[in-house]
């Protein structure tokens, strides 16, 4: 477990520093209709900068798409520059459309609570702000239990400190 958790950290650490803004193309969005016409489920965390979150889970086997994105906020369609202002309570995040089949959403936690430091509310490295929070944003009640029980798993085995992460659902 510990030589995965490096590689991921490893691929993060890096990823986030070689991604822009301009490289992102939002119009390339997977519809609802095409995810339950091939039986695919989504998953949607905040874990600090999204392109290093996103970076992370593109290379998981059975992940179809991820995509950058904000959440939790109340502003309508914000701008990366509004979202960094503070001002609009979005968190960045990665929206994760995957196969049950392969992978599952427990797996998916997995890698969520271990690539990402937990414990230091709003903050993530060196990017600090609410838009860096750690949050699970749940698509069903099914999601919200598995991540509950693994916020306990994870906050008795690997942290010290006690886990800040938002469990809400999606908005």
């Amino acid at each position: 477990m510990l030589k995965i958790l490096s590689v991921f950290l490893l691929v993060a650490t890096n990823s986030c520093q070689s991604v822009s803004q301009t490289q992102r193309n939002y119009d390339q969005e997977m519809n609802e209709v095409e995810i339950k016409k091939r039986n695919l489920e989504e998953a949607t965390f905040g874990a600090g900068c999204f392109w290093c979150v996103e970076a992370i889970f593109q290379e998981l086997k059975g992940v179809e798409k991820v995509e950058s994105g904000y959440a939790g906020g109340h502003t309508d369609h914000p701008t990366y520059k509004e979202v960094c202002s503070g001002t609009t309570g979005h968190a960045e995040v990665a929206r994760i459309i995957f196969d049950p089949k392969v992978i599952s959403y427990n797996d998916l936690l997995e890698v969520f609570w271990t690539t990402h430091d937990p414990t230091t509310l709003n903050q993530q490295g060196y990017d600090r702000g609410t838009q860096y929070r750690s949050a699970v944003f749940y698509h069903s009640e099914a999601q919200k239990e598995s991540a509950l029980q693994l916020k306990k798993t994870y906050a008795a085995d690997l942290w010290e400190k006690p886990i800040v992460t938002e469990i809400v659902p999606i908005n």
